[in-house]
């Protein structure tokens, strides 16, 4: 008997769940979620939206929608599958910044950032699990904005810590001002 399937969003969903209700739960078999025809789709779109120079194959999105998206993410899921898929080189691309230094950008190919994007679909809700709420970097739905104002109200309201715990006046501070 085979299960049926699950769609991308309510497997997310799960995985959340059964990571936040277990910590010590080890996941095996992900990997075939992430070869699912819907999660490679799902990651397109996200890699789309990001828009974005093309890597070194010089394949753009217009490229890739004038031969058909369908058969592009079929291409790779078959390399998944068959696990022939090896990421190509990245594009190395040199900002210049002030005083006459560069930044280097490694730009991957459109097929490297769909597959990353599959990649971290399935993982994310597993890792999203682990992270405390105040932690903000790399999250979904989370800004550096938001991290800043949380730290400044934690200044103001004289907290030691930013996780919104009641804090007090740092230890030191307290011995500092007492007398024997």
């Amino acid at each position: 008997m085979t299960k049926p399937s699950i769609d991308l969003q309510d497997l997310r969903r799960r995985l959340y769940v059964k990571a936040k209700a277990e910590t010590s739960w080890r996941f095996w078999g992900l990997y075939v979620h992430v070869c699912k025809m819907e999660t490679l789709r799902k990651a397109y779109a996200l890699a789309k939206n990001n828009d974005g120079a093309p890597g070194v194959d010089g394949v753009t999105f217009a490229v890739i929608e004038a031969q058909g998206v369908e058969a592009f993410l079929g291409q790779i899921r078959d390399e998944l599958v068959g696990r022939t898929y090896e990421p190509l080189p990245a594009r190395r691309q040199e900002i210049p910044k002030d005083g006459g230094r560069v930044r280097v950008l490694s730009i991957p190919a459109v097929r490297d950032r769909v597959v990353q994007g599959a990649l971290k679909l399935i993982l994310e809700p597993i890792f999203e699990a682990d992270f405390q709420s105040g932690s903000f970097g790399y999250r979904p739905k989370r800004t550096a904005h938001e991290a800043v104002a949380r730290v400044a109200k934690a200044i103001v309201q004289y907290k030691t810590r930013a996780s919104g715990t009641t804090g007090c006046w740092p230890r030191w501070r307290n011995e500092s001002t007492t007398t024997t």
